[in-house]
C-alpha cells in the first residue's frame, strides 16, 4: 500500500472518529440501557427481539443526533473549558455546518424510525426529550441554575419512552421510573458540576456549583435528592412493578448512595465529590439490574 493510500485511510478513520465523538456514544449507551429497562418493564410478556431492536435503533439515532446538535450549540463554550476544548468542533477538526447537518439528520432519522416502526407515542416522547434538551436545558445553562431541572427532566424520560414502545400507552409505572431517574440525574450532575466548577465558570455556565464555589448548597442539594430516592425508589414494589427482592436491595443501594452524599456534605473536597460521582455510577445500573431481575408480571 502506498504512503498516499495509508495517509488517506488515516484521515478517514480520524474523521469517522470525530463524527462518532460528536454523538457522545457513552451517553447514548446510558440512554439505551434506561430505555431498554423501561421497555422490558412495560412488556406484559417476554419481548420479541425485533420490535426491541427497532426501538433501540430509533432511540440511538435520535439520542446521537440530539447530542451532536448540543455540541454544535455549545461549541464556543466548549472551547473555553479544559475538559471539552479538544472536542471535534472547538478543536477545529469538524466544521459547524457538518455537525449541524449530522445532528439534524440523525435526529430526524431516529424520530422517523420510531414513528414508522414503533408507535407515535414513543416518537412524540423522544421528540419531547430532544426539544427540552436542546431548546430549554442547553440555552439555560449560561443563564440560571434552574437549567439543571430541565436537564433532569430530559434525562428522566427515556424509560418512559421505552415503556410506551412496548405497551403503546402510559400509566403509573413509567412515571415512577422517571421519578427515580430525575432525582438520580440531579445528584449525578451536581457531583460533576462541583468537580469541574472552575472549568464551567470559565465558560460562563451559571450552574449551581459555579455560583456556590464553597459547595455548601451543592452538597445539601445532592443529599436532599439522594434522600428523595429512598421513598421514590420503593414505589416500583408498592405499585406491583417489582417484588420484595427489589424492595430490600433498592433500600440498601439508596442508603449507600445517601451515605456517600452525607460525607460530601461534611467534606466538600474534590475526592468527596468524586466518590459521590462514582456512587451515582454504581447506583443506577445496579438499581436497574435489580429492577429487571425482580420484575413482576402485569
Amino acid at each position: 500500500m502506498t504512503p498516499v493510500a495509508v495517509s488517506w485511510r488515516g484521515r478517514l478513520v480520524r474523521r469517522l472518529a470525530d463524527y462518532l465523538a460528536l454523538t457522545k456514544p457513552g451517553v447514548v449507551l446510558m440512554v439505551l440501557v434506561t430505555t431498554a429497562v423501561g421497555y422490558y418493564l412495560g412488556s406484559a410478556a417476554p419481548s420479541a427481539l425485533l420490535p426491541l431492536l427497532r426501538h433501540l435503533a430509533g432511540t440511538a439515532l435520535a439520542a446521537a443526533g440530539t447530542l451532536a446538535l448540543n455540541q454544535w450549540m455549545e461549541r464556543d463554550l466548549d472551547a473555553r473549558m479544559a475538559r471539552t476544548r479538544h472536542r471535534p468542533l472547538p478543536g477545529g477538526r469538524l466544521l459547524p455546518a457538518e455537525a449541524f447537518a449530522l445532528g439534524a439528520a440523525l435526529l430526524a432519522a431516529g424520530l422517523a424510525v420510531l414513528a414508522l416502526a414503533v408507535n407515535g407515542l414513543t416518537a412524540a416522547l423522544t421528540g419531547a426529550i430532544a426539544l427540552v434538551y436542546l431548546l430549554v436545558y442547553t440555552p439555560l445553562k449560561p443563564v440560571t441554575p434552574l437549567s439543571m431541572i430541565a436537564g433532569a427532566i430530559s434525562g428522566a424520560l427515556p424509560p418512559v419512552a421505552g415503556w410506551a414502545a412496548s405497551k403503546g400507552q402510559l400509566g403509573p409505572g413509567p412515571w415512577v421510573l422517571a421519578g427515580i431517574m430525575f432525582f438520580w440525574q440531579i445528584t449525578h450532575t451536581l457531583a460533576i458540576g462541583h468537580l469541574y466548577r472552575q472549568d464551567y465558570a470559565r465558560a460562563g455556565m451559571r450552574i449551581l456549583p459555579v455560583l456556590d464555589q464553597g459547595g455548601g448548597s451543592t452538597s445539601l442539594q445532592a443529599f436532599n435528592n439522594c434522600l428523595a430516592l429512598l421513598p421514590v425508589g420503593l414505589l416500583p414494589t408498592l405499585i406491583g412493578l417489582t417484588g420484595s427482592v427489589y424492595l430490600v436491595l433498592s433500600t440498601v443501594l439508596a442508603l449507600g448512595f445517601l451515605w456517600t452524599a452525607a460525607r460530601f456534605v461534611q467534606d466538600r473536597s474534590a475526592p468527596a465529590a468524586r466518590r459521590l460521582l462514582m456512587a451515582s455510577l454504581v447506583y443506577l445500573p445496579a438499581l436497574l439490574a435489580v429492577m429487571a431481575f425482580d420484575r413482576q408480571g402485569h
